[in-house]
C-alpha cells in the first residue's frame, strides 16, 4: 500500500504543480486511478524533507510506514502518508501547503528547517515559513505536530542557538504540538545513522517512531473531539 500511494502522490503533485503553472485546473481524465483502500478513521501526513522521505531506506522501513504500523497495533485505525522530499526547505513546504491539503489531512507531522539550517538561511526566516505552514494548516482544521530540530554546533553558538528556538516558540505562537528533537537518540549514533552520518537506518527510524508516538496520539485525541 506505501508503494501505491508513494506513486500516486508523485504523480499528482506534479498535476497540482502543472495545474498551477499554467493557470487552469487538471482535467478529471488526467487524474490517476487509486486502488482501493481500507477503511481508515483518519489521515495522517507526514511532511519534510529527506528525514520523512526516508532516503536511503526502503519506504516501509521510513517513519510514516512504521508509524503507521505502530499505530494500528495500538488501536489507532489511522493511515499515515509519506509527503516527505529531498533537499525539501521551510520555503518549499510553504509553497507546496496548498497541494498537502488536497491529501485532506486530518493531523499533519511537519518536519522542516534542517535544510535551511545548513545553508545558513536566517531563523526569522525559517521560524515565519514555519508559522504560515501551521496557520495554513489550522485554518483548514488540521492539528499539526511540529518535530523540532537542532543544528550542527560548527555554525556557531548563536545560530545553532537561534535556531533551537525556532520550534519551541513557533509551537508556542501557533498552538502546535511540540516533539522534542526529532533526532533524539539518533543523531550522533553510527549504529543508528547511515554511512552518511545524518539519515537514519531502519533501526534509527524505530527509535524516532517509540519517540514521537505519544506526541501522535495526543493530536489523534483532539482530532476525535473536533
Amino acid at each position: 500500500m506505501v508503494k501505491t500511494i508513494k506513486k500516486f502522490l508523485s504523480i499528482t503533485l506534479l498535476i497540482f504543480l502543472m495545474a498551477q503553472g499554467c493557470g487552469e485546473e487538471a482535467t478529471t481524465s488526467a487524474e490517476p486511478q487509486v486502488e482501493p483502500q481500507k477503511s481508515f478513521e483518519g489521515t495522517i501526513v507526514a511532511v519534510g524533507d529527506s528525514l520523512t522521505e526516508g532516503l536511503g531506506v526502503d519506504e516501509e522501513l521510513a517513519y510514516p510506514a512504521v508509524l503507521e504500523k505502530k499505530l494500528h497495533g495500538l488501536g489507532y485505525s489511522y493511515r499515515v502518508i509519506n509527503a516527505g522530499i529531498s533537499g525539501e526547505t521551510s520555503s518549499g513546504t510553504l509553497e507546496r501547503i496548498k497541494w498537502v491539503l488536497t491529501l485532506n489531512p486530518d493531523i499533519v507531522i511537519l518536519v522542516i528547517g534542517a535544510n535551511d539550517g545548513f545553508r545558513g538561511i536566517s531563523p526569522d526566516l525559517i521560524r515565519a515559513n514555519i508559522e504560515k505552514v501551521i496557520r495554513e494548516l489550522k485554518g483548514q482544521n488540521v492539528t499539526v505536530v511540529l518535530g523540532a530540530m537542532q543544528m550542527v554546533q560548527n555554525l556557531g553558538p548563536d545560530y545553532t542557538t537561534a535556531f533551537a528556538n525556532i520550534y519551541p516558540e513557533a509551537a508556542r505562537a501557533e498552538a502546535a504540538i511540540l516533539t522534542p528533537f526529532f533526532l533524539e537518540g539518533v543523531a550522533a549514533n553510527q549504529k543508528l545513522n547511515q554511512a552518511d552520518g545524518i539519515h537514519p537506518t531502519a533501526e534509527g527510524y524505530q527509535v524516532i517512531v517509540d519517540n514521537i508516538t505519544p506526541y501522535v496520539i495526543e493530536a489523534i485525541k483532539i482530532h476525535r473531539q473536533k
